[in-house]
């Protein structure tokens, strides 16, 4: 599992695209995974034929740690230059090595050069013949593949004791030892190259906590039903667990909520002409091909109102104690997935023109929906609009998104009695509630940005008046 990099430290598999025997080439994709950020394709760094793959689907795995082997075809060579090698100082050195060291890449991450280097360890004598596998295990960590090295490890010194070698876990897996008062020492690993696993930790407690638990109560033990025992009928529960996108927007939220002082402003208005404006958008010869909904005139007009009042595009620096202004909009989009909530964001969609703006919301609505946002897309974020419209809700009080200053949401648009003109009439209303950051944004600059919003979405000719 490659070092995906924004400080994410597992991954989940969730489709394998090949199976043991196939053969799969150079860049080929040969499974998806999901970070806490986004779903993205994986693929192979060598030509060969899979071997073995380590995890089933839905298997959650550890950065740096083995999850397919590929057979490069490579294994006899490997074994030839072990054999005439009598000492590892006399191993040949690979002359294309230069050419050999590359730094695989996710879709959408990059891969820091050192984030995956490991300290010399103590290991078994390895056969020859696994040298390929090996190979395809090193890069995928991040590092080329050293064919040479089966050698060397086998003429390991006998005098290097194995109790001097520091257990090798990594930090999850040492906090929740730290945690559970687990002594790292005295755990056997499971895990690949002697690699101490969270199920390692947890086997090395449950002996001790087994015995425990009859002496401590051992007369609630004959009057309280075991916690295994089947719920009662009418009572069925199902348990999820909670990892990927939704364990990190549930972290994201509860941070966000309890650090950023939340004020929520809400304006009712008359939107008839904005609709009727969409409308004709979907039949001018400028928006071919694109879709044109009420979501890309809202977006539209929040643009216009940040130009007019730029001090709510802001960010609070708790570091440093400053207040950050941002020249540029990375106009964030809240979108429900499968997988959970996230919310991409356009860059620079300050600079974008009407139909470069539609364009730009259509393709981050797809890949949202497809789950191959990149995490560098929902990077940066400065404001962002949720649309709860949609789901027929006339409005709510949204949660800001971590770092940013504010958050809109587009309610539902309904017809409904209105006074126009001096008359009653029908008319399309909506509801828009803001949603930001009190120790950044007063309530006058609030509520001067949601009135401004509101005022372009009734009269949709300020777009031209107030650009």
């Amino acid at each position: 599992m490659p070092d995906v990099g924004e400080g994410l430290t597992e991954a989940e598999i969730l489709k394998w695209y090949v199976k043991p025997g196939d053969t799969v080439t150079d860049g080929q994709v040969v499974c998806e995974v999901e970070t806490a950020k986004a779903a993205v394709e994986l693929p192979i760094p060598f030509d060969g034929v899979v071997h073995e793959l380590r995890f089933p689907e839905g298997e959650t795995v550890d950065v740096g740690t083995v999850i397919i082997a590929v057979d490069t075809g490579e294994g006899d060579a490997g074994e030839a230059a072990a054999e005439a090698a009598p000492e590892p100082a006399a191993a040949p050195a690979p002359a294309a090595e230069p050419a050999q060291k590359r730094q695989p890449v996710l879709v959408g991450y990059g891969v820091a050069a050192s984030s995956t280097k490991r300290r010399p360890r103590k290991q078994p004598a390895v056969p020859a013949q696994t040298g390929a596998r090996q190979a395809v295990q090193g890069e995928l960590n991040g590092h080329a593949p050293a064919p040479a090295a089966v050698a060397p490890v086998a003429a390991a010194p006998a005098s290097f004791a194995p109790a001097e070698v520091r257990p090798l876990a990594k930090p999850p897996v040492r906090k929740l030892a730290k945690d559970l008062g687990v002594d790292l020492a005295t755990v056997a690993p499971t895990g690949p190259q002697g690699t101490i696993t969270r199920e390692d930790v947890q086997r090395a407690v449950a002996p001790a906590a087994a015995p425990a638990a009859p002496a401590q109560v051992p007369a609630a033990a004959q009057a309280v039903p075991a916690p295994t025992a089947p719920a009662p009928a009418g009572a069925l529960e199902t348990r999820v667990p909670i990892k990927g996108v939704r364990k990190a927007t549930a972290a994201a939220m509860v941070a966000s909520a309890f650090t950023a002082p939340h004020v929520t402003e809400f304006v009712t208005f008359d939107i008839t002409r904005t609709m009727r404006l969409v409308q004709e958008l979907k039949t001018d010869p400028a928006f071919a091909g694109l879709k044109v909904s009420p979501l890309l005139l809202v977006a539209k007009a929040l643009l216009v109102a940040v130009r007019r009042n730029p001090e709510i595009n802001a960010a609070w620096d708790e570091a440093n104690q400053e207040i950050v202004h941002k020249g540029y909009v990375n106009l964030g989009i809240a979108a429900a997935t499968p997988r959970g909530l996230i919310v991409p964001n356009i860059k620079d969609a300050q600079a974008k023109t009407l139909p470069e703006l539609a364009s730009a919301l259509g393709d981050l609505v797809a890949t949202a929906r497809e789950g191959k946002t990149s995490p560098a897309d929902m990077q940066g974020g400065t404001v962002t609009i949720t649309n709860v419209g949609v789901f027929g809700v006339d409005t709510g009080t949204p949660i800001l998104n971590p770092g940013e200053s504010a958050i809109l949401a587009f309610g539902a648009v309904k017809e409904m009695p209105w006074v126009h003109k001096g008359k009653v009439k029908p008319r399309q209303v909506t509801t828009l509630a803001l949603s930001f950051d009190h120790r950044l944004v007063d309530g006058e600059l609030g509520s001067r940005f949601l009135a401004d919003v509101a005022a372009v979405l009734e009269y949709p000719k300020r777009l031209i008046t107030w650009a």
